[in-house]
């Protein structure tokens, strides 16, 4: 195998026309760097330098060889790089997005944390429920929520929870009405929607054993946020569709209770979404790792 440092020197030369300035230029005594490109030529069996009093030249095999050098030593740079900026400091500007309920239950308290940690991080965050494009809006990274299977072709998908759903509703609404056995029992009783307004709402529901039911409701109140869900949900509204980790607090509490508990919907995915591995950002990458081990520290129950 090669010296990598033959190598270096061998593409010195010729970058810097002879032996002598590439011996000034890198600090090393001309007849020395001479005689590393001689043995050099002599292992690979091959002339490739032209080199007398008056000329020196690179031969047509010595300039195929140059430009493998050079890719090879622009690789081992590059790679070098790469361990050094994993030691460094995460610095620099991170662009990202997040669905707003997520933001202000748990993202957000763990940017908070995460900057607190790295104080040479910048962060511009757009909270919206929109789909969010990395590679045409130039995001970093994009927070998404969606039930599996996951799909994009042309993103990273790093998934940082599972995400459970479930029904509830408040105390003195159940009370009223009694707590229902089955997702049928439900039939009739007031209940409200995530999500922009259409002709149809489905609960789709999962129970023991394997048993599905789904449940087509007429929701009295519609919203996109389910921070404002949850506070009619605790007002008596009615019956809503929440993630477990919305609600932990007020289950905890009892201010609301799970209805049709042996039922779930299906769970969702918390994933970040990044344009690609390589290159990726330390700032970037430390972020997605620390919103990973975060995550896992969670217990939903």
């Amino acid at each position: 195998m090669q010296d990598l440092n033959d190598l270096y020197y061998f593409v010195q030369v010729v970058d810097h026309g002879g032996f002598a300035p590439a011996g000034r230029a890198i600090g090393m005594p001309k007849s020395r760097l001479s005689r590393r490109i001689a043995q050099l030529e002599e292992r690979l069996g091959v002339r490739l330098l032209q080199r007398s009093t008056r000329q020196f030249a690179v031969t047509e095999l010595g300039r195929t060889y140059y430009e493998h050098c050079k890719a090879m030593l622009v690789e081992a740079e590059a790679a070098q790089a790469a361990i050094e900026m994993t030691r460094a400091e995460p610095c620099g500007l991170i662009r990202m997005s997040c669905p707003i309920a997520l933001l202000h239950t748990h993202i957000g308290p763990m940017l908070a944390d995460f900057m607190a940690r790295h104080p040479q991080i910048r962060v511009e965050l757009e909270g919206t429920n929109r789909r969010v494009d990395p590679i045409a809006e130039g995001v970093d990274v994009a927070i998404r929520v969606r039930p599996p299977p996951l799909q994009d072709s042309e993103l990273v998908i790093r998934i940082l929870a599972q995400r459970r759903q479930c029904l509830v509703a408040s105390p003195a609404l159940v009370a009223q009405r009694g707590l229902p056995a089955a997702p049928a029992d439900l039939h009739g009783w007031p209940s409200m929607g995530l999500g922009a307004p259409r002709q149809h709402y489905l609960w789709s529901l999962f129970g023991p054993q394997g048993a599905h039911a789904d449940l087509t409701h007429q929701p009295r109140f519609v919203t996109t946020d389910m921070v404002a869900l949850r506070s009619a949900a605790l007002a008596g509204v009615g019956v809503v569709q929440l993630p477990l980790l919305m609600v932990q607090e007020q289950l905890s509490a009892a201010t609301l209770v799970k209805v049709v508990p042996a039922w779930e919907p299906k769970p969702e995915l918390i994933h970040a979404v990044f344009p690609s591995r390589r290159g990726l950002l330390p700032s970037v990458r430390a972020l997605i790792d620390y919103l990973v081990e975060r995550f896992a520290a969670i217990d939903e129950e």
